[in-house]
């Protein structure tokens, strides 16, 4: 049908741009094929040697040939099992590889791809697509290739043989056929759907189990467990019910194929026992045939569990390959090349708009000029559009309108790469990855020894309380850096900064939240990054920015003050009001 054939197009794209991976490596295929061709040859021999015991040995009474027709049925036997294990040896060497490239390709494309895409989804659901659909993907190589071609291969030497021996009876066998090829069509067509379906649920099943775990301290807080179970048990359900339908399906088809498979070889029997008792055939010829027949349906039985398989390994690599086609909403434009140095910091934003959605507007045509090493607060009300500016500074986003200049050069006009490098950023809440403080560290320059991990940590006032960790800077500190308090962890990302050494700091301040001591460990920790950068400061607690060059205004997305604290204040308006409002509370 149409439906049909517009589903198998795509399924044959997705297969043959799987097996494009095998490229690399096409002289360890070639040779797992060579193994294969030779193990499938050497298991032809049995049936035909059963057949010279029938006929020349025992019926015949020759004797004497017995021996060496056994020795050869050994000797096909050992061949036979040789070619097997070296081709399952190889064939796992070459699967391994190629999903490593695979999972490599794809890993290397989440780099690559813009922040909207992971504010899209969930993380889970990102992981489920790297490890659970790659593993599937990888089931095309384990038994789909393997077994695709193991059957063909053996379905191509038998047919030859049956024709060979009677071409009336090779004729009779072929009679099923359409009959099978016509269920396995109608099976693919309407099993596809049900593994795509599959694969979404168990996405959404990691999601949910990712994030119940992130907040698994906050569950036990509220004491919400029994909610979260609940939520996972819907979840968990709507997978497994996915799954049924499609075992459901298997089930009618796979016994209705055996049961086809066994009329043919009944058809043959029939007709050739007739042969037999006529004089047409003997004896050892009939079983010959009746053995071959039987390994002619097991291969055909073999590509309708293959097939089976791979519509769910190819439901999976349609995920994996969404992932590899998606294009990046911020990318480089082509030619852009790095300048020679490090940048000086001088940043102009131009009348800059953007928006997430086109009717909510964040920002509407922002103008500021900051000098290179001067230090600038970012002041608002919350939504202001504080963030987001300077994320468009980092080019986490693309202005909707206007332009970002550093050092009179669009920021467009420069490699990425080379851009965010000019920059170092310290969150409001840090994250620290799950590994040790000196991981965390060197994180701002992979080459930093020991000594400038050290002086960069002193500075950030975060040495003294990492040198009383239970193993110094070898200390583990878990998913975020949970073993670390909030200003332990802010003093570790400021030092992070300092490491990387960039012309230009954005700070996010998150100073509500900690004790005074630590607030102006953090003070003193910011001065020493900030000293001869320019530095941009979103600023949350307003009675800390006395020391700041400039204080920028926003309300609503519009710049409506600049200047220092003292003029801010006597002018009387936002600032002054969020500035009053703050210190009465």
């Amino acid at each position: 049908t149409q439906f049909d054939a517009c589903l198998v197009e795509p399924l044959v794209k997705s297969l043959l741009r799987v097996l494009l991976y095998l490229r690399p490596h096409r002289a360890l295929a070639i040779t797992t094929l060579v193994c294969a061709a030779c193990a499938t040859a050497m298991e032809l021999v049995p049936p035909w040697v059963i057949k010279i015991i029938i006929d020349d040995v025992i019926q015949a009474k020759q004797t004497s040939l017995l021996p060496w027709v056994i020795g050869l049925l050994v000797g096909a036997h050992v061949l036979k099992n040789m070619f097997a294990s070296l081709r399952i040896r190889l064939n796992n060497q070459l699967e391994q590889t190629v999903v490593h490239d695979l999972r490599r390709h794809i890993f290397s494309a989440l780099q690559h791809l813009s922040i909207t895409y992971f504010e899209n989804r969930s993380t889970g659901e990102i992981m489920s697509r790297v490890t659970n659909d790659t593993e599937h993907v990888e089931r095309i190589f384990i038994d789909g290739l393997e077994g695709m071609l193991t059957a063909s291969l053996t379905l191509l030497g038998i047919t030859g043989l049956l024709f060979m021996l009677n071409w009336k009876l090779a004729v009779l066998s072929l009679l099923p056929i359409p009959l099978l090829a016509l269920s396995a069509s109608w099976f693919t067509s309407r099993v596809h759907g049900y593994y795509r379906e599959t694969r979404q649920s168990a996405a959404e099943l990691n999601g949910y189990l990712q994030d119940a775990l992130s907040g698994i301290r906050e569950t036990m807080g509220f004491g919400r467990q029994g909610h979260e179970q609940a939520r996972f048990d819907r979840l968990s359900q709507a997978y497994s019910e996915k799954n049924l339908q499609a075992m459901v399906l298997w089930s009618i088809y796979s016994p209705g194929m055996i049961l086809v498979a066994a009329l043919g070889t009944v058809l043959i029997l029939w007709y050739g026992a007739g042969e037999v008792m006529e004089g047409h055939l003997t004896l050892g010829e009939l079983v010959l045939f009746l053995s071959y027949l039987a390994m002619f349906y097991v291969p055909i039985n073999q590509i309708h569990s293959v097939n089976h398989m791979l519509q769910h390994a190819l439901a999976a690599s349609e995920r994996v390959f969404e992932v590899l086609d998606t294009i990046p909403d911020v990318a480089d434009r082509p030619r852009v090349a790095a300048p020679v140095h490090r940048a000086h910091g001088a940043v102009r934003f131009d009348q800059v708009q953007f928006h997430y959605r086109p009717d909510v507007p964040v920002l509407r045509g922002v103008s500021v000029a900051v000098p290179a090493g001067e230090r600038v607060a970012l002041v608002g009300m919350s939504g202001a559009g504080k963030s987001t500016l300077l994320k468009l500074l980092m080019r986490f986003y693309d202005v909707t309108d206007g332009v970002i200049v550093i050092d009179g050069k669009d920021i467009r006009d420069l490699p990425i790469a080379y851009l965010r490098q000019q920059i170092g950023f310290v969150q409001q809440e840090p994250f620290l990855f799950n590994g040790t403080v000196k991981d965390n560290l060197l994180y701002g320059d992979l080459n930093a020894d020991q000594n400038r991990l050290e002086s960069a940590a002193r500075a950030a006032r975060a040495h003294e309380f990492i040198a009383a960790l239970p193993e110094g800077y070898d200390t583990w500190i878990g998913e975020r850096g949970v073993k670390l308090s909030v200003g332990q962890k802010q003093r570790v990302s400021i030092a992070r900064a300092l490491l990387k050494d960039p012309p230009i700091v954005i700070f996010d301040e998150a100073t509500s939240n900690i004790d005074t001591e630590t607030e102006v460990k953090i003070r003193e920790a910011l001065n020493e990054l900030t000293t001869g950068r320019t530095t941009f400061i979103i600023a949350h607690r307003l009675s800390t920015l006395h020391d700041v060059d400039r204080i920028i205004v926003l309300d609503n997305g519009r710049l409506v003050e600049d200047g220092r604290h003292d003029e801010l204040v006597s002018r009387g308006g936002v600032y002054a009001g969020l500035y009053e409002a703050q210190f009465q509370v």
